[in-house]
């Protein structure tokens, strides 16, 4: 079925003219929106096409700009007539649409290149399988504490070419995914930041890790010698990748063991050393918890400190961040029990990093959509952290298979209102409520989101419940 808007259809039922360089954008979310406007501002003739329905504030946002779009379909003779395609990051290389217009030769990038084509300031861009949009808000924040002119795009924030199209900037800190990344071919960050690789989104790669691996790497495919890149040594694939490979730019190694790096971590305090400057932070003076954020904040303070940030300045900043929604978010305490959500941890190895961030006895709550998750690799601190696991998904087998014999008490439900009553009733006053699901959420949920919001809302309520009843 043709479902293109009515008003787009009137725009495109005449053959195009050639008076401009045509552009064709495929996927209409935000990504491809902001590549509408900033490809429309420059003058091209501009067209969108999306093969889902568009959201409507961005088609209000099409409209209002007088940009053609169609909407429920791709129509081959208004796309393969571009000089150009920008795609949308979540469309792969073997959609049809795509092969088609390699097969006529059309010039194929991301946003996140067209973005940067017109980008007059600087770069810092942010990479990674975990931690990514941790280290991007820090760094934008810092940056922010540290006086520059800064915007936040990429993946978290908006897109880089509406930030591009609307405003102008000296720096702009960047979260780039490797689907991201597959799309450029010029993109050059001053400082780029590459936090870790662990298996994520084989299927794109035709499950071969490697590919994976080298989508990440062409972070620095173009960087030079005056740029930096920061990376974390310890990764077990980032730092051997990293010596194995001819990277130009500056190497800046961050480490939790390895005290000759410039950034690290002594047991007591993340110390720096830049040139002539030397100072440390004390991570309970930062707002962040655990040893991943050791790294997270390491990278950040070395990005803001290489652009030039102030150190006073940048330690103040460390001070005042809040992080983002569902990233071992504290929302809310019962009776002494703190209730925590990391619903963005939708693998094994942000699970890791969540029971590595406390020491007391944990309510673990897992379960969803499997990736094929090995366990094993989190089993040790199952063993000596969790005391009850609570599951919370349709499909619970291989959760309670793995871990019938190491965890004592194991719960399952469907229903966050009934999840966060069970926990409190295994809880004692200092215990952690931990969700941390190592699965992604469609089998119950829209989203990570949506899951995170549903158990802070059920929290909140309980809690209420809770003092009412003390009263």
């Amino acid at each position: 079925m043709d479902c293109r808007n009515f008003v787009s259809y009137s725009f495109i039922s005449h053959v195009e003219t050639k008076m401009s360089k045509r552009i064709v954008i495929l996927g209409a979310g935000e990504s491809g929106t902001g590549a509408a406007l900033l490809a429309k501002a420059k003058g091209y003739d501009v067209f969108v096409s999306d093969q889902g329905l568009i959201k409507e504030k961005y088609k209000n946002e099409l409209v209002s700009e007088s940009i053609k779009f169609e909407e429920g379909v791709h129509t081959p003779e208004l796309i393969l007539n571009a000089q150009l395609i920008i795609k949308s990051p979540g469309i792969p290389d073997k959609a049809e649409i795509i092969k088609q217009a390699k097969a006529k030769g059309i010039e194929i990038i991301d946003e996140l290149e067209f973005g940067f084509r017109y980008l007059k300031g600087k770069v810092i861009a942010i990479t990674g399988t975990n931690g990514k949009t941790t280290t991007t808000l820090l760094t934008y924040h810092l940056m922010n504490a540290a006086g520059f002119n800064v915007a936040l795009a990429g993946n978290v924030g908006e897109s880089l070419a509406r930030k591009v199209a609307r405003e102008n900037h000296d720096w702009y800190v960047i979260e780039i995914s490797s689907f991201q990344l597959d799309g450029t071919t010029s993109f050059q960050p001053a400082i780029g930041i590459l936090l870790n690789i662990t298996p994520d989104h084989l299927d794109r790669y035709e499950y071969k890790m490697e590919n994976y691996v080298n989508s990440k790497f062409r972070l620095t495919q173009n960087m030079k010698k005056n740029n930096h890149f920061i990376y974390y040594s310890d990764d077990a694939v980032t730092g051997p990748e990293t010596l194995k490979r001819k990277i130009d730019a500056v190497p800046v190694k961050i480490s939790l063991r390895d005290q000759n790096t410039p950034a690290h971590y002594d047991g007591t305090s993340m110390v720096f050393h830049f040139g002539n400057d030397s100072f440390s932070v004390i991570q309970s003076e930062t707002t962040l918890k655990g040893p991943h954020n050791l790294i997270n904040t390491m990278a950040a303070v070395s990005a803001v400190y290489l652009a030039g940030g102030k150190i006073e300045w940048i330690k103040a900043g460390l001070r005042t961040f809040k992080n983002a929604p569902h990233r071992l978010e504290s929302v809310g305490l019962i009776n002494g029990v703190e209730f925590v959500n990391d619903s963005k941890a939708t693998n094994v190895d942000s699970v890791v990093y969540a029971l590595g961030s406390y020491s007391q006895p944990l309510i673990w709550i897992a379960g969803g959509i499997d990736k094929g998750n090995d366990y094993n690799i989190i089993k040790a601190d199952v063993a000596k952290k969790v005391k009850t696991l609570i599951c919370l998904g349709k499909d619970n087998d291989k959760l309670k298979k793995f871990f019938g014999g190491i965890v004592s008490e194991i719960k399952e439900t469907q229903t966050v209102k009934e999840l966060v009553r069970m926990a409190l009733q295994s809880a004692q006053k200092g215990d952690v409520v931990l969700l941390s699901p190592a699965c992604a959420s469609f089998d119950l949920f829209k989203n990570y989101e949506d899951r995170g919001n549903q158990f802070r809302e059920a929290v909140l309520e309980l809690k209420r419940e809770t003092e009412k009843s003390l009263v």
